[in-house]
Parts: structure tokens; sequence; C-alpha cells
């Protein structure tokens, strides 16, 4: 019987393993990813021929921005770097987060000079990273930067310093453990709703939640694990402190709901996983009662699919001290390498 035990056990494991490994073993129906036929076989093209050049500086460049420096540090460790530009998909452009408008534009300008690159493309073959995004400018310059180059920022961004199927935003740094397992398939969701709230944003609104039994508000982290886990829908403002936890949500089975009163192009894998499927995104403006009748209105079929969708991409949203197959730093490396096909534009004067 310890035999037969340890083999089921065996097998299931290699099962999911090889589910994991092998994303597009699952049907479309039932998978995360936006096109689960070619993912797997485009993302082996990417590790065996994908080449990045990152432009010699001399300064010291610091992301206080955790997931922004698990990029930079993995990326300058990683098998992509090429020391021949030639040879080269993508030129990466460095520099510190807190570097001024017009000292970026004078980075440019010294690049196009110096280098024969830019100016093939004028900066859309290369990318740059920026935790808080950064904003339009009349330098030629800078525009070129901000317009053509895809910028690498921290979900979520400010409105206005992202742009839609250019950019790229980073997963938030898990803080547990969570991630590293999954749900059961059988669980029991006491509650509708779970929120871990800051004591600031949104008061009303939180207050009414707190007078519903069916929702869960904690200001502490008590049991946040326990409490994700027996709930239905994790809620999340659209802001960097609410949104941190919600890779670990979304690996307990807790189907995130972003509290945003406006349409969010800036997902994580915003043109890899099918968010549309997997989250919610209610407005604020309907208050507790509204965002109650709305998640109570989900049918079970649909709820189970979201929920399963959730489990089975929040690995790609795993940031490892030492990467991992399919995992948040080669998701980046995949959305870029995705973005390696150029408009050639038009070249200008140079100025």
């Amino acid at each position: 019987m310890a035999t037969f035990t340890f083999s089921l056990c065996f097998l299931l494991s290699f099962t999911f393993l090889f589910v994991l490994v092998h994303p597009s073993s699952s049907s479309s129906s039932s998978s995360p990813y936006l096109y689960p036929s070619t993912f797997t076989k485009n993302y082996d093209k990417m590790l065996a021929s994908f080449k990045i050049f990152i432009y010699p500086t001399t300064q010291r460049i610091t992301f206080f921005t955790p997931s922004a420096s698990n990029f930079y540090d993995s990326l300058l460790n990683s098998a992509f770097i090429t020391q021949e530009p030639e040879e080269a998909h993508l030129f990466f452009v460095v520099f510190s987060p807190e570097l001024s408008t017009r000292s970026q534009a004078r980075l440019v300008r010294e690049l196009r000079t110096k280098y024969p690159y830019w100016n093939r493309t004028l900066g859309a073959d290369h990318f740059f990273i920026s935790p808080e995004g950064i904003d339009f400018s009349s330098d030629r310059n800078a525009l070129e930067l901000k317009k053509n180059s895809v910028q690498i920022s921290v979900f979520p961004t400010v409105s206005g310093k992202f742009i839609p199927h250019k950019d790229i935003s980073l997963s938030p740094v898990s803080k547990s453990s969570l991630v590293l397992s999954h749900a059961p398939v059988n669980m029991d969701r006491s509650f509708l709703g779970y929120l871990k709230w800051d004591g600031k944003t949104e008061v009303e609104l939180v207050e009414e939640l707190r007078l519903d039994s069916e929702f869960v508000v904690e200001t502490e982290s008590l049991d946040q694990l326990g409490r994700v886990k027996s709930s239905k829908f994790c809620l999340f403002f659209y802001e960097a402190e609410s949104t941190a936890a919600m890779t670990e949500a979304m690996a307990a089975g807790c189907v995130p709901v972003v509290i945003v009163d406006r349409p969010v192009q800036d997902f994580p894998l915003m043109d890899v996983l099918r968010w549309s499927e997997m989250a919610l995104l209610i407005g604020n403006r309907r208050g507790g009662q509204g965002l109650k009748a709305v998640l109570g209105g989900v049918p079970e079929d649909r709820y189970e699919r979201m929920r399963g969708l959730c489990v089975a991409a929040a690995h790609h949203m795993v940031w490892n001290a030492e990467p991992q197959p399919y995992d948040a730093f080669h998701m980046v490396i995949y959305q870029l390498w995705m973005r390696r096909h150029t408009i050639r534009y038009t070249r200008r004067e140079e100025f």
C-alpha cells in the first residue's frame, strides 16, 4: 500500500511538473495563455537565440524597487548578454531611475553620436528600466526614448507613463513561499472577498465591506494565508502597496479583483496571459453593495475556470534568486524577445 501511495504521488507530481514545463500541453480552454499553441515553441526559440547588448556605463546603477532590482541583476548574469552588438536583437540603455529628463535626452544624444545602432530605428530596438515610468518631453531625444524604446516599469504604472503593446510591467515580488504551492482543487471558500487594507485608501468603500460578514478586511496580516485560501475573491486597489500580494492570491486560487475606475492596460504579461479570463475590474463608484452584486453574480463554472487559470499562471510571476524556467525573469525576457521585430522609422536629421 505504501509503495502504491508513493507511486501515485510521484505520478501526480510528474504530471503537474510536465504541465508547468510544457504549458502548451493544456487545452486552449484551460490555458492561461493568449496563444497556447505557439507559446512553448516561441519560448524555446528565445532561449536558443535571443541576444541583448548592454551599452557600457561607468555609473553604478541601483534600483530600489525589488522587482526592477531582481530583473536587472538577473539580466547582467544571464546568457542572453552578448559583447558583440552586431549579433544583438535588442539594446539595453542603462540609467539611474533618478536621472532627470534633461539627462536622459543627453544620454540618447551621446548614444546616437557614439554608436550607429540608435539611428537605425530611432531607438525602437532599445529598452530601458524605469520603475515609475518616464513622461513625455518636448526634447526630441527624450521623446524618442519615450515613444519608441521599450520601457520596463513596475505594476501598476502611473497613467500616462505606460504605452500599451510596447511597454512591459514587472510582476510584484512575492513576500512569502505561498506561490510555491498550489491550492487544493476543492477548497472550502467561506468568504466572498478578502481585502488587506492599508488603513487609508477608499475609506468609505472599506467601511461598507467591513460591515458585511461575507467579506474579510484585515489591516494586519494575522492570518493572511488562511484568509486568502478561504476567500473566493481577493480585492486590490490599483496601487503598488495593494497589488504587491496579487501573485500569492492567484497561487492560492483566490481570483483577483482590481478596484479601479478605468481600464487597466499594464497588467504583468499583458500580451502573454488571458487577464480578461483571470481577473475582474470593478469601479470604486459602485460602492460595497455594487461590488458584492458583481462578485455574487459570477456563475460558479466561470469562477472555477478563473480560479484554475490563476493557479496555472501564478508561477510565471514568481521572482527567484536564481532564475528558473518560465519564472518572472524569463517571462520579461520572453516579452522583450517578442518585441525584437521593430519598425524601421524614417531617419530624421541629426539633432
